[in-house]
């Protein structure tokens, strides 16, 4: 059960609650950003699951400038000092297939720690084609919702992946509104690897002035909830060990 944070307080829950691997972001909201040095050694203090952390310099679509990459690998190398796990990226090109020249000084720059290729998959044109190139890449896994808005409707493609990913030694992992509720349907699809925040609102106490700082809901932060990583975590354990 990975579970992806952009705060200390989430990680700690998302720890406490069981997760096997924590995706360190910022700004989740945006869909996830490179995190700072700072939050990955403070993590670390706590944390002894393995840490992967984001590689993505900004919101948007995944079709990068030269000095974008050339920011995203100076970025990569400052976080492989501060002992991280692995990362997660993904780059695609005009035409939405794998931008294969940046991923490979991605994984060449990250080695030999392990890189996850981000939910850019779901953009592109041919996933088949795309899961045999990343494997071929060197991606240890690709993060994926079926290339719908959420893993349960992209269920009948991350089947598939699943199934072809056996051939090509890569790991497929479903991510996007997996819950509680929807968990035990994503499992029948043969994935052993899972992605959710377990994400509960959290109300924020502000100052007097009640002043506005960027946050998306003024009054509310998205937290990761120690008990909802938890009943993922039990659902997954049981499920796996009855099949």
């Amino acid at each position: 059960m990975e579970i992806c944070v952009d705060s200390l307080e989430s990680a700690k829950n998302a720890v406490e609650g069981g997760a096997t691997r924590l995706e360190v972001c910022s700004a989740l909201s945006k869909g996830g950003l490179t995190p700072t040095p700072g939050v990955i050694k403070q993590i670390r203090t706590f944390a002894r699951i393995p840490l992967y952390a984001m590689i993505r310099i900004r919101d948007g679509n995944f079709v990068y400038t030269d000095e974008e990459k050339d920011a995203m690998l100076h970025d990569l190398m400052i976080l492989k000092d501060h002992c991280v796990d692995g990362f997660v990226f993904g780059a695609l090109t005009l035409d939405y297939e794998i931008d294969i020249v940046i991923c490979k000084k991605i994984i060449s720059a990250a080695c030999p720690l392990p890189v996850t290729f981000n939910r850019a998959f779901d953009l592109t044109t041919d996933p088949f084609k795309s899961l045999e190139i990343l494997a071929n890449l060197g991606f240890k896994r690709i993060l994926t919702s079926g290339q719908k808005s959420t893993a349960v409707e992209g269920l009948k493609l991350i089947k598939t992946l699943v199934q072809k990913s056996y051939n090509y030694g890569i790991i497929i992992m479903p991510g996007a509104g997996i819950t509680k509720n929807n968990i035990s349907k994503i499992i029948e699809s043969g994935a052993k690897e899972f992605h959710a925040s377990a994400k509960q609102k959290k109300r924020v106490i502000h100052d007097i002035k009640s002043i506005k700082m960027g946050i998306d809901e003024e009054n509310f932060v998205n937290i990761t909830d120690k008990e909802l990583v938890k009943e993922l975590v039990t659902v997954i354990k049981t499920q796996c060990i009855d099949s």
